[in-house]
């Protein structure tokens, strides 16, 4: 079995932001149309962390953190003709897209913006940089940890 791993997911907040998964609680995170980000979802298992990142945003960045609570399963939202989600090709027994749920953990007292993330040494080469438009991306533990270490620190990148 594979260590647990860290992702990075993100969202549109004047879609659903952080403040809406802390509302929440827990929510299935679907609507997601982009077979790598779909591939990555289906491997992300319960118990690892994500960071929920605020994107398409002024600024754009790293808002808090939850958790993977339920395993990959299939989106609903492709089997609903009147969703905008909806994909003809899905059925029952051969889902195109898959969602899992999460739970919010917590929202960063101090939020990380895109700018900030790009000049962390331990983040050269995260992923995000260089596919910024996908939504569900893995971290690495060091990624995971540099964000999550300035995230909980108070109002000053330099605390």
């Amino acid at each position: 079995m594979s260590a647990a791993r860290h992702w990075l997911m993100k969202s549109e907040p004047d879609v659903f932001s952080i403040d809406d998964l802390a509302l929440k609680g827990t929510t299935g995170w679907d609507g997601v149309r982009n077979y790598q980000a779909r591939n990555f979802m289906r491997e992300m298992r319960v118990g690892e962390a994500v960071l929920f990142y605020h994107s398409n945003a002024e600024p754009s960045g790293a808002a808090g953190t939850a958790v993977v609570v339920r395993a990959a399963y299939a989106d609903p939202t492709q089997f609903n003709p009147n969703n905008d989600r909806f994909d003809p090709r899905a059925t029952a027994d051969k889902p195109v897209w898959f969602q899992v749920d999460v739970r919010f953990v917590s929202k960063f007292p101090r939020f990380i913006s895109l700018e900030e993330l790009r000049g962390i040494n331990e983040l050269s080469d995260m992923m995000l940089f260089r596919r910024s438009r996908l939504s569900v991306q893995p971290l690495t533990k060091a990624q995971w940890t540099a964000i999550a270490r300035r995230g909980r620190r108070g109002s000053s990148p330099r605390d």
